[in-house]
């Protein structure tokens, strides 16, 4: 959804990912880069280059390189909770006067205008429906990671 609203506001979006197999997915959402967040040559490529990191991430993964990749007096905003604390050399942040933030949501008001928003630009979850009888399933795939997006529930496919 970062990807679709920053697409929508105009922004050039640049995607990080450990996946290659992700391309085509960001570029559908609205991405015009793709970075392998793992590839050291692709990295260096974009040191200083942003002015705004989005951070999803709820894994542990190194913070230094995305810290390096933002302009001096660029943010990297935090909206992942990974399981450990990050672990962050402060001399990315001091040196460039870089910005290290984070946000849970926003409240009724913010709400209302990122759903008006939404329903202006057409902007919609993707999805992958499954019946009730395939929770378990869906369960399983959660935990081994194997989910593209969000597993919605069909509430016809419940029995009264």
């Amino acid at each position: 959804m970062g990807v679709k609203f920053a697409a929508a506001f105009g922004a050039e979006v640049t995607v990080f990912s450990t996946s290659p197999s992700k391309e085509a997915d960001a570029k559908r959402l609205g991405a015009t880069n793709f970075v392998i967040s793992k590839d050291p040559e692709a990295m260096k490529k974009v040191v200083g280059a942003f002015d705004l990191i989005l951070d999803t991430v709820s894994a542990e993964h190194p913070m230094d390189p995305l810290i390096a990749s933002l302009k001096p007096h660029g943010v990297l905003a935090l909206v992942g909770a990974p399981p450990k604390p990050h672990t962050i050399a402060g001399f990315g942040l001091l040196m460039k006067n870089r910005i290290l933030s984070g946000s849970l949501i926003g409240g009724l008001k913010e709400t209302q205008e990122m759903l008006d928003f939404c329903a202006e630009k057409g902007i919609v979850s993707d999805i992958e429906m499954i019946t009730v009888d395939r929770i378990q399933e869906a369960y399983d795939r959660t935990i081994k990671s194997d989910v593209k997006y969000r597993f919605v529930i069909d509430i016809n496919s419940i029995k009264k």
